[in-house]
């Protein structure tokens, strides 16, 4: 296995890979990144056994082959070359990766190829294909309120779905429920619904805004999820269990309802916020036309701050984990 390939394109794509690398699994090629040219594509994969990475390049390919090499050296030494072009090429007699780049040379031992798990290919007739931007945005509002607490695993996903022109993401940790709808200009071919890892989509949200893709096709298989984004594929085991009843957590009607600028709102929580210490709630008292913001933490100090709101009705006051805001 031999090719040449620029620094950056070859960089950018084993930054985005490595990511799936995993950093504490006992079988260690799951700490490596697959190098694979084959048919004349040359791609980079990772995989942590639960999300992996596939990420094609652009190479001058002299030979085809495969071989496993640790993802953070590697990726260490690529950030470190002083020129932009590199050549990397196996070497079974040694069994190591020699990299080059200048007068620079590397030789990197290999890891067992037989250990590195097979990942899932997408099935582009069977994809379903979702805006981007639509996408991206949804999972910015929602996964961020999907437990992070693994004694839990049902609650560490986002339930998405999608059919006709609708997309729905929720996520819940017991604490807060944050519920999203989407509607596209045209209809989507196809439905989907799935109990997908908040990591699995916070990562395809990183992908997908740093190559730009204008869509996303998703492929749902019996117990996996494969996206596609531009020249990234993504694949995911999906969440174990079943999803709370989210519905009836909602109520039917709101004794209030209130809009509020939200930049102005974040930047108060964000000054009160610093004397909400050790468990300390961040507190909402609600009058006339006024929301006062404030906090009190023992042996440290206090602060409030007022905003003008359109409120009106009988004053009452909540208290937040000011994480909730943040």
């Amino acid at each position: 296995m031999k090719l040449s390939v620029s620094r950056e394109t070859f960089l950018t794509q084993l930054g985005v890979a490595a990511r799936a690398a995993s950093t504490r699994s006992a079988i260690q090629t799951l700490a490596g990144v697959l190098i694979r040219l084959e048919e004349g594509v040359a791609e980079l994969q990772a995989t942590d056994a639960e999300l992996g990475i596939r990420a094609v390049f652009e190479a001058e390919i002299q030979s085809e082959g495969a071989v496993v090499v640790p993802g953070r050296l590697l990726l260490d030494v690529a950030r470190s070359l002083p020129k932009d072009s590199m050549s990397l090429e196996y070497r079974p007699s040694e069994q190591d990766l020699e990299v080059i780049s200048g007068s620079a040379r590397f030789h990197l031992r290999t890891l067992p190829l037989e250990d590195f798990p097979k990942l899932p290919n997408a099935d582009a007739a069977s994809a379903l294909a979702v805006p981007a931007p639509a996408f991206i945005e949804t999972i910015n509002r929602v996964a961020r309120s999907a437990s992070r607490d693994e004694t839990r695993p049902h609650l560490t996903g986002v339930l998405v779905t999608a059919e006709g022109t609708s997309l729905r993401m929720v996520a819940t940790d017991s604490y807060r429920l944050s519920v999203k709808e989407t509607e596209f200009a045209k209809p989507l071919a196809g439905a989907l619904e799935a109990n997908v890892p908040a990591r699995t989509l916070q990562e395809l949200g990183r992908i997908a805004t740093a190559n730009g893709a204008d869509e996303i096709g998703v492929t749902a298989l019996e117990n996996q999820v494969v996206f596609t984004a531009g020249d990234v594929v993504l694949s995911s085991r999906l969440v174990e269990g079943r999803f709370p009843n989210y519905q009836q957590l909602l109520p039917e009607a709101y004794e209030h309802e209130l809009r509020i600028e939200r930049g102005e709102l974040l930047e108060v929580v964000r000054r009160i916020g610093l004397l909400a210490q050790k468990n300390a709630p961040l507190r909402l008292a609600f009058g006339e036309g006024t929301l006062e913001v404030s906090a009190q933490t023992p042996d440290v100090g206090e602060a409030s701050e007022s905003l003008p709101v359109p409120f009106k009705g009988e004053p009452f006051e909540i208290g937040f984990n000011p994480e909730f805001f943040r």
